[in-house]
This record gives structure tokens, sequence and C-alpha cells, in this order.
């Protein structure tokens, strides 16, 4: 069974490092600074044979209602609320500070079980912060180095007993159960009549096979300030991640688990990203780098603009690398609430998306409020509506026939009086879309001819709005004398 253990404590005490550690992954970003953590961050946690959900936490800061540091105190408290064991981190080599104090007796008040985390502990310097560590009132402190993995045997002890009373518990609380249920009058309980559907199988879409039940990845991305994080509260019904009126809060990408219509959705809140010749400081720097990271793991990408300033150079470029990492894009118009004219502002946009990102041809453009929740079922619609466009496959034989007759009507351009011959064409993958034609000369098929083609599967097979991949490979027909391919 698996339990919760949510790191907490002050700023710049480690908890990062640790979390990392545990998780395996540098999932965290980790500075000198104090303060990099602002949201929660869950993981999995393993130390030997133990698996446990792990919660990395703010730096837990005593601020006035309405501030930043207030916000992100709430964030440590609802991690406090949710978790089974709450390992309470402070700094071995700075000593107990008044800051640790105060949140003792706050962590005193939750009621929880809390381990004392004495890290940085290299050295004889720590010894005299791990003994005074002994006034807090939480018992023997764990002596330990999240940077060099010193103590991990006694943390799993802690997580060890923890899981074997959640297992108790658990015990427990099933024979109560089936006690009630024993008791109870068979005449009056309702009857069941409900046929399962098995799933798992996939369904085909007329285009190609896809698992409609597999969880979906999803990033969300823009400059700062553009709502993500808004959008993303909204959704789940909760406040998930930090926001407010301040742009560049969220510097972790954060992943939310979500279930929409039966479907588990997670969601990828990023940092804004600025033009990159405004990226001075380190910490943006690692923010940004984690936000583009997030494009790379994502199969859909939602680019999220601000709808009373739309399509800045920053978001083309944005867009423009979703199409190379080749990802589904879906681009939603936020703040839409603020708009005005808003039938002849669509339009224009439209217009402008046609214009600006033509190798994106047919991108859904969807409007919506993340502040209110307006249009999040459409988003969500365009969403896995682009992700089985993106999933499409098309038949050898469909691909080879209209091959045919895109050459028929524009034949290949003739390249010192020899005609290119396009002979054969499939499909190589999919999560894009991606095809490869064999002809006579590659090197003298234009790309204006190339573009051509590509225009052409997109209107043809309804391949809008994601990327297509077109490699252009020499020699003939490669299953010509197996007789594997016969055109027809």
């Amino acid at each position: 069974m698996s339990v919760s253990v949510a790191i907490v404590g002050r700023p710049n005490v480690g908890k990062s490092t640790l979390f990392n550690r545990l998780v395996g992954k540098k999932l965290a970003l980790v500075d000198d600074s104090p303060g990099v953590t602002r949201d929660r961050r869950e993981g999995t946690g393993r130390i030997g044979d133990l698996t446990f959900n792990l919660i990395d936490t703010a730096g837990y800061e005593d601020a006035d209602d309405g501030s930043l540091e207030a916000r992100m105190r709430q964030q440590t408290e609802e991690a406090i609320r949710v978790a089974d064991v709450i390992l309470f981190m402070i700094d071995a080599r700075a000593g107990v500070t008044p800051m640790d104090e105060h949140f003792g007796r706050l962590l005193r008040k939750a009621d929880k079980k809390v381990t004392l985390v004495a890290n940085k502990y290299e050295g004889q310097l720590a010894d005299e912060g791990l003994y005074e560590a002994f006034k807090l009132g939480f018992g023997e402190p764990i002596a330990l180095s999240a940077e060099h993995g010193m103590g991990l045997a006694d943390l799993y002890n802690i997580v060890a007993t923890t899981i074997e009373e959640a297992e108790e518990n658990l015990k427990e609380g099933e024979a109560e159960f089936e006690a009630a249920v024993a008791n109870l009058d068979e005449s009056m309980m309702p009857e069941i009549n409900v046929d399962l559907e098995e799933d798992g199988k996939g369904v085909e879409d007329g285009k190609g096979t896809y698992d409609p039940n597999r969880f979906l990845n999803v990033a969300i991305v823009g400059r700062p300030n553009a709502g993500k994080s808004t959008l993303i509260n909204k959704m789940v019904g909760a406040e998930r991640v930090l926001t407010g009126p301040e742009a560049g809060i969220t510097r972790d990408a954060i992943m939310v688990p979500w279930e929409w219509q039966g479907r588990t959705i997670n969601l990828v809140d990023t940092a804004g990203i600025r033009k990159k010749s405004k990226v001075q400081q380190k910490l943006e720097k690692l923010s940004v780098a984690d936000a583009l990271r997030s494009i790379q793991y994502a199969e859909i990408v939602v680019l999220m603009l601000d709808a009373t300033i739309p399509f800045e150079k920053q978001d083309l470029q944005l867009a423009d690398l979703v199409e190379r990492e080749g990802r589904a894009i879906v681009i939603a118009l936020n703040k839409w609430d603020l708009v005005k004219d808003k039938q002849g502002q669509l339009k224009d946009m439209k217009e402008a998306c046609e214009r600006l990102l033509p190798q994106l041809k047919g991108v859904p453009l969807v409007t919506l409020s993340g502040l209110r929740g307006k249009n999040i079922d459409r988003l969500m619609e365009a969403v896995l509506k682009v992700e089985k466009t993106w999933n499409s496959r098309i038949s050898t034989a469909r691909l080879n026939r209209w091959l045919t007759g895109m050459t028929e009507s524009h034949p290949p351009p003739a390249v010192s009086g020899r005609r290119i011959k396009l002979r054969y064409m499939t499909q190589a993958k999919t999560r894009p879309p991606s095809f490869i034609i064999f002809c006579s000369r590659p090197d003298a098929l234009p790309k204006s001819y190339e573009r051509y083609l590509v225009k052409g599967l997109r209107e043809t097979f309804g391949l809008e709005g994601v990327p297509i991949r077109l490699w252009i490979r020499g020699g003939q027909n490669p299953y010509h004398e197996k007789g594997k391919f016969k055109p027809s």
C-alpha cells in the first residue's frame, strides 16, 4: 500500500535535493538561492524495496495573507493535511532558527506523524546543530545528507513503519465493512445491472488505431502571465498551483493528474517563457529549460495566448518549437471575456494564425476564460480530436493512389531535361504522421514540390493542426520484387 510523505521546512534547507534523490530524477529545480520551490510537487519516491508518494513543498514563511509568500504557505499546509508522514527538515549546519521553532509549533497542532530530519550533516560543523534539534520536541533527529545520500537507511525504517501501520488500518477497515455487509437485509439492496465495456482494446477511428483509455500528457505553455496556472486550477477544481497577478510565479514544471470524462489527463503547468534575450538570471534560465523539456515529454501542447495581446513574436516561436518537436498543438486564446468585439477579433485571429503559422495549417483555435472556467470542455474536445489526428495511420494502398493523383494533376518538374519520378509511398510512423516517398532523384526534388505534397496530405487525409514529416529517399519500390505492393 502506498503512503504519502511530505518534505517540509523553511526555505533553502535542501527539501528539493532530497526529493530529487528519492524519486531518482532531477524533477525539482535546485539552486543555492532560497525560495526556489513555490508549488508543491508530487512524485514516486523509492528507498530500497519501498515505494511511496513523495511531496516536495515550498519553504514555509510566516507572511501576511494575500502575498505570494502566504499563497506558498497555503500550498505547504495542504501538503501537510494530505500526508501520512511528515519529514520536518532543518539545516544542521545553521542550527535551529526562530523560523524552525515557529514551524515546529504549527506541526504539533497538525496532529500528524512528524520525523525531524537534520540535513546537510557533512563534517563536524553539523554536530552542534544536530544536538540543538532535540529542543524542537520531535524526538531524535535523523542525521542526513540529501546531497550525498547519507542517512537514507533511517528514512527507510520510518517509511516502512508507516506503510505497515496503514496496511493494518486497512485490514481493520475491511473487516468492519465485511461485518456490516453480512448484517444487511438483502431485500433492501437495490438491483444493479450494468454492462461494462472492455477497455484497453483501442478503437478504429477511420484514420488509425489508438487507445482512448490511455493516460494523456498535456503540457500548457506560453508567455508569463498568460493564465496557465489559473486554467489548471479551474480544471481540477482546486488551488493546486500558485496563481496571482505577479508575472513569473510558476518556476517548476508541475504535473497535475486530472480525470476528464473517465480518462486520466496529466496536465503539466510550466513557467512562462520570455524572449531569450530577456532571460538573464540563472533561476529563470533553469525554469525556462524545465518548461521546454516539458514540451519534449508531452503528447499534446496547449499554447496559451493572452487574447488581448495575441500572436507576439514569442508566441510564434513557441508554436514553431512545438512543430519542430513533432507534438500536436492546440492554441488557447485566454482572457476572452476581456475582448469586446469577439466576432471581429476571432476572425482576425484565425486569419493571422493561417498566415503566420502555415506549417500548422488548420490548428485548433479555442477561445476561453480560465478565470471563469468557460469553454474548458471545448478545449478538451479539441485536445482529444487533435490527439486522434496525431495518431493517424493511412494505408499504403490509399497513399499510393493519392500519390498517383497528385503527380498526374501536377507532375514533378524536369531537372536538366530529366523528369523526376515518384515511385512509391508509405507511412513510416505515427505521432506525428511521418511518410517516406521513394523517387528517382531525391536531391533534385524542389522544396516547393515537397510543400505541395504536404499540403495535399493535410487536406486529403484531414491532418489539420499536426506536424507532418515527409522524407524523400532514392531507389525503387522496396516491395516491388517481393510482391507486397500492387498498384491498383
